[in-house]
């Protein structure tokens, strides 16, 4: 089963939120990792771009497909993990950790509210592999 911590918001495109204050890190899910594969190339915005909420923002390459990526909440790119140009294996081995894909400034922060909690999203996940 795919590792979920309880402390981050997530959605049903299996993005993963950790906010503090008016900044938020985004990634994808260890579900994510798991269903694409072995990641082998990121491609991520540029810091002060503006994206809307379920806008995507980038593609993560894997060796079974290309996907995109969705903001999870509306904001400003403040930084993105550069490091991943260099090793895009961290989305598979550190999803929540050195997988991390950009942080935003949030344009409104009540768009949290709307996200899923761990539960919540396992229990997305199960529906959806049951259909």
């Amino acid at each position: 089963m795919a590792v979920t911590p309880e402390d981050l918001s997530y959605t049903k495109d299996h993005e993963w939120v950790r906010a503090t204050g008016d900044r938020a890190r985004v990634g994808i899910t260890d579900h994510a990792g798991r269903q694409l594969g072995d990641v082998v190339y990121v491609e991520l915005p540029n810091p002060g771009d503006r994206f809307d909420a379920t806008e995507p923002f980038g593609s993560v390459e894997s060796v079974k497909a290309v996907s995109e990526v969705y903001m999870p909440v509306s904001g400003t790119i403040a930084a993105v993990n550069e490091s991943l140009n260099d090793s895009p294996e961290q989305v598979n081995d550190d999803p929540y950790g050195d997988g991390w894909f950009i942080e935003i400034t949030l344009s409104n922060p009540a768009e949290l509210d709307g996200l899923l909690t761990a539960a919540e999203y396992e229990d997305y996940i199960r529906e959806e592999a049951s259909e």
